[in-house]
């Protein structure tokens, strides 16, 4: 198993930490006027998501999470678990339970492809693709020419997430949406 040390840290690296594999998602190096230099780490538990701060000493290291993050499609959702199928030509399944798929079940959509993080052969997170399109189910009806006043309306699309949209959009468009602020982008 590798390991990685201080000088090693960067965001996005998966680490394990008190037994949980963990990905960092910042890091600063510290060097006070007097004392030892060290890492200020932000990091988030893949298990749960939560989000600390932990701090290690210069030179330090800690052991690499044996995670692996795969391009899978989603298939469907039997009402209790979400299924995926690897992308390689293998048609390997994955059924992820809802703590993996968490917030991004807002954003699922069938036959799209999905970054599913793995951690002992188990689902532990899926990651939408930053740019989705997705069809708007209901929002009030389109305004034309009202472009300039640069005024939103909420707009329900076809996963059931619910996005800011200008004045001008109509039921039944497809709109492209940057799933990692949850907004609109612009007409697909």
């Amino acid at each position: 198993m590798a390991s990685y040390s201080t000088n090693e840290f960067k965001a996005g690296l998966k680490v394990m930490l008190d037994g949980d594999p963990c990905n960092i998602v910042e890091n600063e190096f510290v060097k006070p006027g007097k004392g030892q230099a060290f890492n200020r780490v932000k990091l988030r538990n893949l298990m749960t998501g939560r989000v600390w701060e932990r701090t290690f000493k210069s030179g330090e290291s800690i052991e690499g999470a044996d995670v692996l993050e795969l391009d899978m499609e989603y298939l469907f959702n039997d009402g209790e678990m979400w299924h995926f199928m690897k992308t390689d030509g293998s048609f390997e399944q994955y059924a992820a339970d809802k703590k993996a798929v968490g917030d991004t079940e807002k954003w699922l959509k069938e036959q799209v492809t999905y970054t599913v993080t793995l951690w002992n052969d188990n689902p532990i997170a899926v990651t939408p693709p930053n740019f989705i399109d997705l069809e708007v189910t209901q929002t009030d009806p389109g305004v034309k020419g009202d472009t300039a006043n640069g005024g939103s309306k909420p707009a329900t699309l076809s996963t059931g997430a619910v996005v800011r949209v200008p004045l001008f959009i109509n039921e039944g468009e497809k709109l492209k949406v940057d799933t990692r602020k949850g907004e609109y982008v612009g007409r697909a």
